[in-house]
């Protein structure tokens, strides 16, 4: 290449993977004084891609330096291209580094090649540019392929989105057809330093609605049950819906608490994502419009470090069919998210807030990262991320976390064993 007035140049570099290949390079560009304006690397399957632009000093431009790379790739029998760069393309590139990004994150229990397509496509449309793909998900061997599992690709994104609710509205409606789950958030500082996670806990933490199986000890499950659904779909206002199921429980003997919070379904990946949140140094509440004594039992089993619930009223043994004080509702939820991130010092940016039902909407909205976990279509569509195909650790997932992070994270302990 003529390198005659040609100071910025691309380098790319590809082929079989090895040690030493970067260190190499650049010492051949150091002993010319050239100076790297940007570096970029990958390897897949142990084939490697490498990027470099940098900048040619006058003595470099017309010395052998390119020469002596194109050498060094031919010896390891690396393909390298180099590509002048114009000074105005150059600015015009430095000046985008201003621009909106966001992480794209698609989630399911495999990754296709129809579902990035369709993703990318949609990314394009709304007039954004991937900068970096990057799997969150550890590799799979081939005597698994097929089999139901976990995979997580990463986009980064650059440039103004035309409608940012109408992306969201897009990626929800793409993720139900390609069942899979798609997230969209903006790659800003708190993403990054997120330190509060509350949870909802009937069909979030756990795999029930803790009152319907009280209901069914009763022996008014399905009265019950059909209030519940109509208030978790936001048919029904949650207070008046709530007195009306507890009073169906007049008269249910106490001792049945225990036998039930025993059987509770914890939530695939709820052991998991707890236990290393709170490894990392995470604040952890329920803030449930469930009851008191399922939450302090989850809150022991899970290592949960603090529960706002509904105090269900027992007199002589029996259950009195109303709760103590406030009902924990929507609003009531909302509120105490924002008194526990005031006490801690967090930022309700740096808080995420998990839950399934209208009740949750409130404190979903008020989060930085709000998730509709296994959620109803009501919420789903009015919250500003969903999951649905994967169990609670792929919030993980959400923050930025890797399966090689979460792996180092537990030292090689079994995720389904909290840390003593």
């Amino acid at each position: 290449m003529n390198t005659q007035d040609r100071s910025i140049v691309l380098i790319n570099l590809s082929g079989h993977d090895r040690p030493g290949i970067t260190s190499a390079i650049t010492e051949i560009l150091a002993s010319y004084d050239v100076q790297v304006l940007d570096i970029g690397q990958a390897v897949i399957h142990d084939t490697l891609a490498l990027g470099l632009l940098v900048h040619l000093p006058p003595k470099a431009q017309n010395s052998p330096v390119l020469q002596e790379l194109l050498f060094k790739a031919h010896e390891w029998g690396m393909q390298i291209r180099f590509t002048p760069v114009a000074e105005a393309s150059y600015e015009h590139w430095v000046a985008g580094q201003g621009k909106s990004r966001h992480i794209v994150t698609l989630l399911g229990r495999q990754i296709t090649a129809e579902q990035i397509a369709r993703v990318t496509r949609t990314v394009a449309a709304n007039g954004l540019n991937i900068d970096r793909i990057h799997r969150l998900s550890g590799r799979v061997s081939r005597s698994r392929m097929g089999q139901p599992g976990r995979a997580c690709v990463e986009f980064s994104v650059r440039g103004e989105a035309t409608d940012t609710a109408e992306l969201r509205r897009h990626f929800l409606a793409l993720a139900g057809e390609l069942e899979v789950d798609i997230a969209v958030q903006e790659d800003n500082i708190y993403r990054r330093n997120r330190r509060l996670v509350v949870f909802d806990m009937d069909s979030t933490l756990i795999e029930t609605e803790v009152i319907d199986e009280l209901a069914r000890e009763a022996g008014v499950g399905d009265q019950v049950a059909e209030i519940t659904e109509r208030a978790m779909c936001g048919e029904l206002d949650f207070k008046e819906s709530f007195s009306a199921r507890v009073a169906l429980l007049k008269g249910l003997d106490a001792s049945v608490l225990e036998k039930i919070a025993e059987r509770l379904p914890v939530t695939e990946g709820a052991e998991k994502l707890v236990a290393t949140l709170k490894g990392l140094g995470y604040r952890t509440a329920i803030l449930s419009g469930g009851f008191t004594y399922f939450g302090h039992y989850l809150q022991k089993k899970l290592g949960i470090d603090e529960v706002h619930a509904n105090e269900l009223e027992i007199e002589d043994g029996k259950v009195t069919g109303r709760v103590v004080g406030r009902v924990v509702d929507g609003e009531c939820k909302a509120e105490l998210l924002q008194e526990i991130a005031r006490n801690e010092g967090i930022n309700l940016e740096q808080a995420i807030a998990v839950g399934d039902g209208a009740n949750d909407l409130p404190m979903l909205g008020l989060a930085g990262l709000g998730i509709a976990f296994r959620a109803k279509p009501l919420v789903r569509q009015n919250a500003r991320h969903a999951l649905s195909t994967l169990g609670l650790d792929a919030i993980l997932y959400l923050i930025g976390f890797s399966d090689r992070d979460i792996e180092h994270q537990w030292g090689g302990l079994k995720p389904e064993e909290p840390k003593a």
